[in-house]
C-alpha cells in the first residue's frame, strides 16, 4: 500500500524550466559556441550536444563541447537549487544517442526560498582574460577548489610547485606555437570572434597588446584595456580530468568546472580555460606524465588568480535567444 503520509511531489511547470534552461545557458563554453540544445516534454528535460557547433578544427573529437555542455549541465543544478527545486539527472541515458548527454527531472516535495545570491553569482561569472595580479591563490584555497571539482567524479590537481608551474609553461607555449601553423584552426578561431549575433567573443573582452611575458593566448588581440606594465602575473594552474578520456570523463569535467568557477568567482578569484595543451595529444601526455602527479587523463587546464582592485566590470558575452535552444 502506498504511505498516506508520503508527500506529494510537485512537477516544475514550464515557466519554471525555461528559467532554468536560461540561466543554464550562462554557462562558459569554447568560444563562446554555446553547443546545447534542450528539449522538454512529459516532466523531463533533456540535455543534447549541438553538433553543428563543434569546431571541428579545433575539436574534432568533440571534448571541448561536452566539457562546456556539462557545464551548463551543473548551472541548471545549481540554478534549480537556488530558486527551491530538487533535480535527478541520469548521465549518457542511451548508449545508441551519443548527442543525449542527459536527462533530468525538477520537481520538489517542499518549498523553500530563492537564494538571490546564488542567482547573481551566475549572472556575475565572466572570463576575464586580463592579466592577474601578482598576489598568488594560496594554496589551501586551490586544494579546497580541487576538493569541489572531485564530488563531481572528476580528478583534479593544483601546479603548485615552480618546477611543475616551469615545466607546464613550456609545454603550453609548445603547444600553441604548433597550433599557430595550422590555417584551418586560425580560420575557426576567426569565425568566433567579433560575430554578429548572440554567440562568439566580442573584440571588448580580449586584451589589445598581448604581452611577451604573459601566457599567450589563442586569439587575436582585441579591444579589451589592460594595465599589464604595472600587474604581474600571480596565476596558478588547476588541471581537471578523469579515469579515461571519454565522453563520461568530459561532462564530469564540465560539472566540476562550473562549480570550481562559481565558488571561485563568490571568493572574488577569476578562472581562465586553458584548452590548446589539451588539443595536441603528444602535449596532453606529457602534461600527464611529467607535470601531474594523479595519474590521470587531464581533460582542460584552468588559469587561477586574482584581478587588480578597481578594474572596470567587463561586458556580458551575447546569448542565443531561449527559442534556439529549448525545444519542446
Amino acid at each position: 500500500m502506498p504511505n498516506r503520509l508520503e508527500t506529494r511531489r510537485e512537477q516544475a511547470p514550464a515557466a519554471v524550466v525555461e528559467r532554468l534552461v536560461s540561466l543554464a545557458c550562462l554557462a562558459p563554453s569554447v568560444h563562446n559556441t554555446q553547443p546545447w540544445l534542450w528539449r522538454y516534454d512529459a516532466g523531463v528535460l533533456e540535455l543534447h550536444a549541438d553538433l553543428g557547433r563543434r569546431l571541428p578544427a579545433e575539436d574534432p573529437r568533440g571534448r571541448n563541447m561536452v566539457i562546456s555542455c556539462g557545464a551548463a549541465l551543473h548551472h541548471l543544478q545549481f540554478a534549480a537549487r537556488a530558486l527551491g527545486w530538487e533535480t535527478a539527472v541520469e548521465r549518457l541515458p542511451d548508449p545508441a544517442d551519443q548527442a543525449l548527454l542527459a536527462r533530468v527531472t525538477v520537481s520538489r516535495t517542499a518549498r523553500f526560498g530563492v537564494a538571490r545570491g546564488d542567482i547573481d553569482l551566475l549572472r556575475t561569472r565572466c572570463t576575464d582574460r586580463r592579466r592577474f595580479t601578482a598576489w598568488p591563490v594560496p594554496t589551501d584555497r586551490l586544494d579546497d577548489l580541487c576538493r569541489r571539482a572531485e564530488l563531481w567524479g572528476a580528478r583534479s590537481e593544483a601546479v603548485t610547485s615552480d618546477a611543475a608551474r616551469f615545466r607546464l609553461e613550456l609545454l603550453a607555449n609548445r603547444a600553441i606555437s604548433f597550433l599557430e601553423v595550422e590555417g584551418r584552426r586560425l580560420l575557426e578561431q576567426d569565425r568566433w570572434i567579433d560575430r554578429e549575433g548572440p554567440d562568439g567573443i566580442p573584440l571588448e573582452l580580449l586584451p589589445d597588446d598581448p604581452d611577451p611575458l604573459h601566457a599567450r593566448s589563442r586569439f587575436r588581440p582585441g579591444v579589451l584595456e589592460d594595465t599589464r606594465l604595472v600587474i604581474h602575473s600571480g596565476e596558478r594552474v588547476i588541471a581537471l580530468g578523469g579515469e579515461h578520456d571519454d565522453v563520461a570523463g568530459w561532462l564530469s569535467t564540465g560539472e566540476a568546472m562550473s562549480d570550481l568557477w562559481l565558488e571561485a568567482t563568490r571568493e572574488g578569484m577569476s578562472v581562465v580555460p586553458m584548452s590548446q595543451p589539451m588539443e595536441v595529444e603528444s602535449t596532453r601526455h606529457e602534461i600527464a606524465t611529467t607535470v601531474l602527479t594523479g595519474g590521470f587523463e587531464p581533460h582542460l587546464l584552468l588559469r587561477v588568480g586574482w584581478q587588480a582592485i578597481g578594474r572596470r566590470d567587463l561586458p556580458r558575452t551575447p546569448r542565443r535567444p531561449l527559442r534556439d535552444v529549448l525545444q519542446r
